[in-house]
């Protein structure tokens, strides 16, 4: 039967919007440029000139610096306004400015459209409070020219970019600043294999708290250091001490390791048995979505306006399929409790007793948010977790990163 014998059948036993669906399905994916497809975050040309099952050993070496400082070329692909991952990725960036290290970034982005506009992306940063300023000049990678020769080390943040700084030809050495576990953005198919294949690589880790560096050295015998995460309490502070009688969820729809669907299940069910509590999404502008309950929409805000948000929630709900959000740990600083999915990616890196590790159901969780609004000391609690938090010892991460860098530099991996 050819296409217009199906869509005459599927008009006469679906109706009209069922065959209407079909039609447009089949053209969207068919035609559509704006359909995803495996690869095309990657220059293929990179891909290809990069052998894993051939190691070269990009990290046997010393190298002493000019008075132990560095020349650095970091390989990232584009900021936004809402990339944490990116604007976390800056932030240690800066530390290396701050140690004296010379840094240049590179940034990497395959596809055509958009196009990359290095003045408005520096723009965007400048407006941004959680970007820092970098004295390093932002360029943009070309696989026909790759890197500038001269550095001494190559640092990639994302698996797209690992391939690119392979192919560097220069003794440096080379670093992955894991923050993420990526193949599991993927399912199974040719970009998991090659998020995967990036590990593979001979670089040096630095991962982003335990259990992803724990990860990368067992299941892939990479040489990995990690740093540990920590909560800025100049940005969140308890302010409010009056009862709280909201809850906030952490909603991103384009990122599905936040399991931003999962959460509005739980959320409608506390919709369902206490309409009374103000449910606040924050993250993403969520006014598109099918959103089946009362909300308040703070799309998302600049870094410097959460704590007034959190300062209104007793509860936090935040989902981390992969590795663990920093989120978290910044509720607590504002003296909200966070309710986390219970795992070992979660527990792996912040295993607190502040926090409600709560196994992954609609009902459970929804339960414990609304147990904890209506706890009769909530004020008090609120209050205790913020002063532990604040009271904490933190590891510096910038300390530890740097200590990590700087080693890996000086030694003979």
């Amino acid at each position: 039967m050819n296409a217009l014998g199906r869509a005459f059948t599927s008009l006469k036993t679906e109706g009209v919007r069922s065959t209407a669906w079909r039609s447009a399905k089949y053209l969207a994916n068919r035609f559509s440029p704006f359909v995803a497809t495996p690869l095309s975050s990657v220059y293929r040309e990179d891909v290809i000139a990069v052998d894993w099952t051939k190691p070269r050993n990009f990290n046997g070496e010393s190298i002493a610096g000019i008075d132990g400082k560095y020349r650095i070329a970091w390989v990232i692909t584009p900021p936004s306004r809402t990339s944490g991952g990116h604007q976390n990725a800056f932030r240690f960036m800066s530390f290396l400015e701050e140690a004296g290290h010379d840094l240049t970034v590179y940034l990497y982005s395959p596809g055509k459209f958009p196009v990359v506009n290095l003045e408005e992306i520096q723009s965007m940063m400048q407006s941004m409070s959680a970007y820092p300023e970098l004295a390093g000049e932002l360029k943009l990678y070309d696989p026909a020219t790759g890197f500038a020769p001269g550095y001494d080390a190559i640092v990639a943040s994302d698996w797209e970019a690992t391939y690119a700084a392979y192919r560097y030809e220069g003794a440096a050495k080379r670093f992955y600043f894991a923050q993420d576990f990526e193949p599991f953005f993927f399912a199974e198919g040719s970009d998991y294999v090659l998020a995967e294949n990036s590990y593979r690589l001979g670089f040096h880790g630095i991962a982003a708290g335990q259990w992803l560096g724990e990860r990368l050295r067992t299941d892939y015998g990479m040489s990995c250091d990690a740093y540990d995460f920590a909560v800025d309490t100049t940005r969140y502070t308890f302010a409010n001490t009056a009862r709280r009688t909201e809850i906030a969820f952490y909603a991103r729809p384009p990122t599905p390791r936040r399991a931003t669907e999962f959460g509005l299940l739980a959320l409608s069910e506390v919709a369902r048995l206490r309409p009374d509590i103000t449910i606040n999404l924050v993250g993403w502008d969520m006014s598109g979505y099918d959103v089946p309950f009362p909300y308040v929409n703070h799309k998302a805000v600049d870094i410097a306006e959460l704590d007034a948000i959190y300062n209104r929630c007793a509860a936090g709900l935040v989902l981390s399929l992969t590795n663990m959000s920093l989120l978290p740990m910044e509720l607590m600083a504002s003296g909200v409790v966070p309710v986390v999915n219970d795992a070992p990616n979660t527990r792996g890196v912040f295993d607190s007793p502040d926090v409600e590790y709560v196994p992954m159901s609609p009902r459970a969780i929804a339960e414990r948010l609304i147990a904890i609004v209506d706890r009769p000391d909530a004020v008090e609690n609120g209050a205790r977790i913020a002063r532990a938090v604040s009271e904490t010892d933190w590891s510096d991460p910038a300390s530890q990163f740097i200590g990590s860098f700087e080693k890996a530099m000086r030694t003979a991996l």
